[in-house]
């Protein structure tokens, strides 16, 4: 008795720890039902959610949780019937609580059967997932928004491809450039919208690979469209990876850019159109400029030539004639190397000189230059510090800005030259300032002035606010193009109708400078030159014969030869028995440069000079390593290298 009465106790004391662990499960309903239906037990979680306590449910049909939709088609007593019969029944719909309000429902309900397999109820759980079907719900019309917008798109070409790169997804905007319908193209490779050069090359493996490494591809190309017609597209792709990692597929992004390429394309045909207009416009300023000073100096030339013919001429006429002839080839040269320092092109040849002593040199020729309307004042610093740079290219940048400071004072003014010692170059068109040693130079006028939109132009090649005809316009390029090649900067200050401050910057030089040295006269060079065998090289049939005179007529052994080919030749039929090869540089076939290497590895005490005319030529010196004379060259300058021994350069 004693034994039956504690089993029953834990009976009850076990069915009470069941019924407060039923209680304390608030998320889902757990109750029982009998074998028709009606509720006989009823938990917390099921009275939070439905909305009915336990006395008011308990022995009611469990049918009046669902909609009236559902009783009438009789879902409850399927509901029972399905579970009865295969041991379980499962399913999602609407509900109905206490209120009326619907809910959304996960119900399961299991038979209950006694230990002979008699039916005596069903267990039923229910959770309310309305939260998670309205988030479902939420979900798949974003889902459906998305897929309208895309499809709705037709500028862009927007699809998916699977991990190997077929294609399975189209939108809209796929079809309209790329001409496929969604059925012909979903399944397959989108390699067949490359031009069959890059899937040769492998470009459409390379983009996915691409897309994973980097975390995606961007790029501008040719794509192939149905019919065969190629377009320039801007691709971009990205892999796309589940919550897990693992990649499931790639989006693709296409957008048509021919017509922006061909915009592009017509803007730079307009720019290289302006750019080549512009060209035409300086070579017009420059044939003006400098076809009226060369037409100057070829009158002066050609008149002096013909005065010399005629007979009874006075010595003293001969004479004048003569210089007049010299010094105008020297101004024409001048010229010459104004266009070469402003392309940069013309070889400096730096001295270490005072820029005091230099200035003060120039003070006679400048007030000669500018006349008498103009008064000039050179002011020089005590102390003033030397540079290294080109001597006569310094003065040539003085005397054209003294040019330009007079045409700017057409009624007279004051021209002011002043030189002095800085520590700083302030900033100059952009240029960030500079800190350092260096010497200005500073060339003021109180004329016209100019505008800002001048200054802006004033260092452009031919650009002259003169009338056509009355310069080259390339005094102040020149000026400019000699203060960069020596490591300097030039800058201006100017406001109109006030005047303007040309200032040159020079680095100051640690050296001393050299004294000057009063050169030989002609005839003194000729005596002391000695009799050389001279080898000429050049194509040029007139100055070819003109040089070999002159070289004879200085009392030198000379063979011409017209070419490399012809000279190493000679040199072989000689010996090699030449003091010096004198040659052109450019020729056709071997150049002069290639010559002169071959005759100072065969011959090597056999000296060479170079000679030339060409800026390339002239821009290169000193990088072949063998001494280079200039053309047009003066008497005393072919002097000055017969005169050099053994292996000394000239630099001329």
């Amino acid at each position: 008795m004693s034994a039956t009465r504690n089993q029953h106790l834990l009976a009850m004391e076990n069915e009470r720890r069941f019924q407060l662990l039923l209680d304390a499960v608030k998320d889902y309903a757990i109750y029982l039902l009998d074998a028709d239906g009606f509720v006989v037990s009823w938990n917390a979680g099921a009275q939070r959610f439905k909305g009915y306590s336990a006395s008011e449910i308990i022995g009611e049909h469990f049918s009046r949780f669902y909609t009236p939709e559902d009783r009438a088609i009789g879902l409850p007593l399927r509901a029972l019937q399905t579970a009865a019969l295969e041991g379980k029944f499962e399913a999602e719909g609407w509900r109905v609580r206490k209120d009326g309000q619907r809910f959304w429902a996960n119900v399961v309900i299991d038979p209950v059967k006694d230990e002979t397999g008699a039916l005596i109820g069903y267990a039923k759980v229910t959770r309310d997932i309305s939260q998670k079907k309205e988030a479902e719900r939420a979900l798949f019309r974003s889902e459906q928004q998305f897929r309208l917008l895309v499809q709705g798109v037709r500028d862009y070409a927007i699809y998916m491809l699977d991990p190997d790169g077929n294609v399975s997804s189209w939108n809209a905007g796929a079809e309209a450039i790329k001409g496929y319908r969604a059925e012909e193209i979903v399944g397959h490779h989108f390699s067949r919208f490359y031009t069959e050069g890059d899937r040769e090359t492998g470009e459409p493996a390379k983009a996915l690979r691409t897309a994973l490494l980097q975390g995606t591809f961007e790029k501008e190309a040719l794509r192939v469209r149905k019919d065969g017609t190629t377009f320039w597209a801007h691709v971009v792709i990205d892999p796309i990876h589940d919550d897990a990692g693992v990649l499931t597929g790639f989006t693709k992004i296409t957008r048509d850019v021919t017509e922006r390429r061909r915009a592009q394309e017509e803007l730079e045909t307009a720019r290289e159109a302006l750019a080549h207009s512009q060209k035409m416009e300086a070579i017009g300023r420059l044939t003006g400029g400098v076809a009226h000073d060369f037409n100057n100096l070829l009158t002066v030339i050609r008149s002096s030539a013909d005065l010399l013919q005629l007979p009874n001429q006075t010595e003293e006429k001969r004479q004048r004639y003569i210089s007049a002839i010299a010094e105008t080839a020297d101004r024409a040269a001048q010229l010459t190397g104004q266009l070469l320092a402003f392309a940069r092109r013309q070889p400096l040849e730096p001295e270490t000189f005072c820029v005091g002593e230099r200035v003060r040199g120039l003070e006679r020729l400048i007030i000669t230059t500018v006349g008498s309307p103009v008064s000039v004042k050179i002011e020089i610093e005590e102390a003033v510090g030397s540079v290294t740079a080109d001597p006569n290219q310094f003065e040539s940048a003085i005397l054209n800005m003294a040019i330009n400071a007079r045409d700017a004072m057409p009624q007279g003014g004051e021209l002011r030259i002043s030189a002095r010692n800085v520590r700083h170059v302030p900033s100059v068109r952009r240029h960030a300032a500079i800190e350092g040693e260096f010497v200005a130079v500073d060339i003021t006028d109180n004329g016209t002035g100019m505008d800002a939109e001048t200054q802006g132009r004033i260092f452009e090649p031919f650009f002259t606010t003169k009338e056509v005809g009355k310069g080259t316009g390339l005094g102040l390029s020149q000026a400019y193009g000699f203060a960069k090649q020596s490591g300097g900067e030039i800058s201006v200050q100017s406001r109109f109708g006030e005047g303007s401050t040309f200032t040159i910057y020079l680095p100051r030089a640690t050296a001393r400078a050299a004294p000057d040295r009063a050169g030989s006269t002609p005839a003194q060079l000729r005596d002391e030159l000695p009799t050389q065998r001279v080898l000429m090289v050049e194509d040029n049939e007139v100055v070819g014969r003109f040089a070999l005179a002159l070289l004879e007529e200085l009392g030198q052994s000379t063979v011409w030869a017209t070419n490399a080919e012809s000279a190493l030749r000679t040199m072989e039929s000689q010996n090699g028995a030449f003091d010096l090869v004198f040659t052109d540089v450019v020729m056709p076939g071997m150049s002069g440069v290639e010559l002169a290497k071959e005759v100072e590895r065969r011959w090597p005490n056999c000296r060479v000079v170079l000679t030339s005319g060409y800026s390339h030529v002239l821009a290169e010196e000193g990088n072949h390593g063998f001494p280079l004379l200039r053309k047009p060259y003066s008497l005393e300058r072919l002097m000055e290298v017969l005169g050099v021994s053994g292996k000394e350069t000239a630099q001329a």
